[in-house]
């Protein structure tokens, strides 16, 4: 069989918008980059190839054949050193029947014009590639036509193209980080409303806060309202659940009553029978009306201080462990305070210790400490401990640690269902030497955070 496939947790919004923002941002500036070096390079190379059409056009105006001459010249100088410096990577050419006449720049060389096109290329001197502009020119008395031909070395003109590319690099380069980075400011900026919203929610949670700021973005304003309904509805029919959990727990108080006034006159079977019924109803009901409490302070995300919350069950307790000659050690940790009902707290916490105080021998330790991020609750007692069968049994709905006395208090059933409500657990074990250790672990209530 294979195994279920884990659901990988969807990405931050920030985070995808970023994703985005990169992936588009490299996508478009190569692009761009490509756009801008093809543009110039046609924009140099159109130029370059006018450049080249308007030089030659000035050779071929100034062509004439000299007095005596067998090979044709230029009536005047061009006026351009290129044409004067040798290898210079500029050049001309003039082919007509009885020789060429080249520029003094080609020096003893000659370009191979032959079957070469109007505008090509060519190998020239010292291993230059030229680009060639000619053309045909017809002069009187001349029967065949000269062949002009100005050629240029493409080696300047393809290390401008060559600068330009790293320059338009660069640029788009930095261009891209300023880019991510606006692009980063502009999305903490526009999702800020989205974590104040956040930041309200955890506040709610906490117990800070019943509500929401609906002050907020028109695309948040919306939601804001909405859970704010969404919570009072809550809170609402919160309320109403633990109202009628409470009317029907006073109204089903007098006909317990009468009927255990009943049971006293019967038989002593039909009374044990009876009375265990009545037992059972009765602790039915507490155990619902904590449920009850429980559900609706855990949604209004209540709070309590530890130390402040015990004081009045650890003075109450101490009296009473000092007349029966039990030491009550008590160790509260400063500060902690636990995201639970602090009556639900005092009544948990006062369940345990009373038990505990009822079975000690001779010390009680009640211990509250911070661990791995929650409160760490410990009650233990030097009393005959308990079995692991006895201790399963004691959790059933309506058990007491001690079933020979009578007593109010909650069942550790339904302690173990409050302390569950509040996202906590409860464990029973051996104390050291002897005895019972009640452990109960309950999320610590979370600090707002600082305003920025």
């Amino acid at each position: 069989m294979r195994g279920a496939r884990r659901t990988r947790a969807p990405r931050a919004l920030s985070t995808r918008l970023l994703i985005g923002s990169l992936l588009l941002t490299l996508a478009v500036l190569p692009l761009l980059g490509m756009l801008l070096s093809y543009g110039f390079q046609r924009a140099v190379s159109d130029a370059f190839d006018d450049h080249l059409g308007a030089t030659l056009d000035l050779v071929a105006a100034n062509v004439e054949y000299l007095p005596g001459a067998s090979t044709p010249g230029l009536r005047r100088s061009l006026n351009d050193p290129r044409f004067e410096r040798i290898y210079s990577g500029w050049y001309w050419q003039i082919d007509g029947e009885g020789g060429s006449s080249v520029s003094r720049s080609l020096w003893d060389q000659r370009l191979a014009l032959d079957d070469i096109d109007p505008r090509g290329e060519l190998d020239g001197p010292q291993g230059q590639r030229l680009r060639v502009a000619s053309l045909e020119l017809r002069i009187a008395g001349i029967e065949r036509p000269l062949r002009v031909a100005v050629a240029a070395s493409v080696g300047d003109l393809e290390a401008d193209i060559g600068r330009f590319k790293r320059l338009i690099g660069f640029a788009l380069l930095g261009f891209g980080l300023l880019l991510l980075v606006g692009l980063y400011l502009l999305v903490r900026l526009g999702l800020r409303p989205l974590r104040e919203l956040q930041r309200e929610l955890k506040a709610v949670e906490r117990g800070d806060s019943d509500r929401l700021d609906d002050q907020a973005p028109a695309e948040l304003a919306g939601v804001a309202r909405a859970m704010n309904e969404v919570l009072a509805r809550d809170r609402r029919l919160i309320e109403h659940g633990r109202a009628a959990a409470g009317n029907l727990a006073h109204a089903l108080k007098t006909p317990i009553s009468v009927l255990g006034m009943h049971a006293e006159r019967l038989e002593p079977d039909a009374r044990r029978a009876i009375g265990d019924e009545l037992a059972r109803i009765d602790a039915a009901v507490r155990h619902h009306l904590a449920r009850a409490s429980a559900a609706g302070a855990t949604t209004l995300g209540q709070r309590a201080t530890v130390a402040p919350a015990l004081a009045p069950i650890v003075q109450g307790l101490r009296r009473i462990a000092e007349r029966r000659g039990i030491a009550l050690h008590v160790e509260l940790g400063e500060g902690l305070e636990v995201r639970m009902d602090a009556h639900d707290f005092q009544e948990v916490i006062g369940n345990l210790l009373e038990n505990a105080v009822h079975w000690a021998d001779g010390r009680v330790l009640l211990r509250v400490t911070e661990q791995g991020g929650r409160c760490l609750i410990e009650v233990e007692d030097d009393g005959p401990g308990m079995s692991g069968e006895a201790r399963g049994r004691v959790m059933a709905r309506g058990a007491r640690l001690d079933e020979r006395q009578p007593g109010s208090g909650l069942g550790l059933a339904i302690v173990d269902e409050l302390v569950l409500l509040y996202g906590g657990n409860l464990t029973l074990d051996d104390a050291k030497p002897q005895g019972l250790r009640a452990s109960v672990v309950l999320p610590l209530a979370q600090s707002a955070p600082p305003t920025r």
